[in-house]
C-alpha cells in the first residue's frame, strides 16, 4: 500500500500507558495529515539476539496488534523480522530505505530513548535531525511517569512475575492478557462441575506468578464470563512439574475446545496449594 504513513517507533512488548502516548500522537497526527496510522514492531525482542539470552514478553505479537488497534486506534501495525541483517543495518539506511521508501512515511513518533540501527546509533536526536533535512516529520515523546515511576515493560514484567497483577494492570492500562486457541486437559472441570479452559504460553510469553487469579474469559463471539485461573502445576491433580494455565469458568455451559479466547488478569487471590481431596478444591472454587 503506497498512501502515506504516520508511523510510531518501538517494540510496544505489553502496550503500556508509555507505548499509549506515542500511539496517540501517532494517531493525531495521522489524522491532521490525511495519513495511516501504523506502528512498527519486531517479531521479536532485539534484545533477545542482541544479547544471545530470550527476553521475556508481555504479549505475543498477535495480542501486540490486537491492543494498539482496539486501544489506540492504530491502523496498521508493520512487523518486521529482527535479525542479524537487521540488528547491523546503519541506522540511516533503515531510514531511507525501510521507512521512507518500503513504508511511505511521511511523520515519525518516537520515544525520548528510542534507538535503532547498528550499535544503536540511531537516537530520537538523530531522527529529528534526518527528518527535517528529509522534508518528513518526527515528534519526539517525553518519558511517562506513573506514581514517580517510569512506566516500562521491564518494570511491568517484574510485577506480572511476581503476581502484582493488579498494579501491572495499573502501568498497562489495560488487563494483562494471555490468548489462545483452548485445549483439551484432563476434564477437571466436568468433574468438579464448571467448564475449564487450558492455554499454553506463546513462545517467551510471560507467565505470571503461580498462583490463583480471578480473571475474565472473552469468548471468540466477545461473550465474557467471569473466571478462576490456576497457574502452576496442579498439585491437586498430580504432582508433575509442568507449568498449566487452567481457568474454571463460573457461569458458562459448553465445550469450548478449538475456539480462539482471551483470558485478563484482574486480581491475585492465593497460592496455589494442594488440596486433600476434589472436593476441597471444588469448595475452593
Amino acid at each position: 500500500m503506497n498512501q502515506p504513513r504516520v508511523i510510531a517507533l518501538g517494540f510496544f512488548d505489553g502496550v503500556h500507558l508509555g507505548h499509549g502516548q506515542l500511539l496517540t500522537r501517532c494517531r493525531q497526527e495521522a489524522d491532521r495529515l490525511g495519513c495511516r496510522a501504523a506502528a512498527l514492531t519486531f517479531d521479536s525482542h532485539p534484545d533477545s539476539l542482541v544479547s544471545g539470552k530470550a527476553v521475556p514478553l508481555l504479549s505475543a505479537p498477535q495480542d501486540r496488534v490486537r491492543l494498539m488497534e482496539e486501544l489506540y486506534g492504530i491502523q496498521e501495525v508493520l512487523p518486521i523480522h529482527f535479525d542479524r541483517h537487521m540488528r547491523d543495518m546503519p541506522w540511516e539506511f533503515f531510514l531511507q530505505s525501510v521507512l521512507v521508501e518500503e513504508y511511505h512515511a511521511a511523520a515519525l513518533i518516537c520515544g525520548h530513548d528510542f534507538r535503532f540501527g547498528a550499535r544503536g546509533e540511531g537516537t530520537a536526536a538523530r531522527l529529528l535531525e534526518a527528518c527535517a533535512k528529509l522534508g518528513i516529520g518526527c515528534a519526539v515523546v517525553p518519558e511517562y511517569r506513573l506514581e514517580g515511576i517510569t512506566v516500562s515493560s521491564t518494570y511491568i514484567r517484574t510485577l506480572v512475575a511476581q503476581g502484582e497483577i493488579e498494579r501491572a494492570n495499573e502501568f498497562l492500562g489495560h488487563p494483562y492478557t494471555l490468548s489462545d486457541r483452548v485445549s483439551h486437559g484432563k476434564k477437571l472441570g466436568s468433574t468438579l462441575g464448571f467448564p475449564t479452559v487450558n492455554l499454553r504460553l506463546k513462545e517467551n510469553v510471560l507467565s505470571p506468578a503461580k498462583g490463583v487469579y480471578a480473571t475474565k474469559v472473552i469468548l471468540e463471539n466477545g461473550e465474557t464470563h467471569p473466571a478462576v485461573t490456576n497457574v502452576g502445576t496442579r498439585p491437586t491433580v498430580d504432582d508433575g512439574n509442568q507449568l498449566t494455565i487452567e481457568g474454571f469458568i463460573l457461569d458458562f455451559q459448553g465445550d469450548l475446545y478449538g475456539q480462539k479466547i482471551q483470558m485478563e488478569f484482574y486480581k491475585y487471590l492465593r497460592e496455589e496449594r494442594k488440596f486433600p481431596s476434589f472436593a476441597a478444591l471444588t469448595a475452593e472454587v
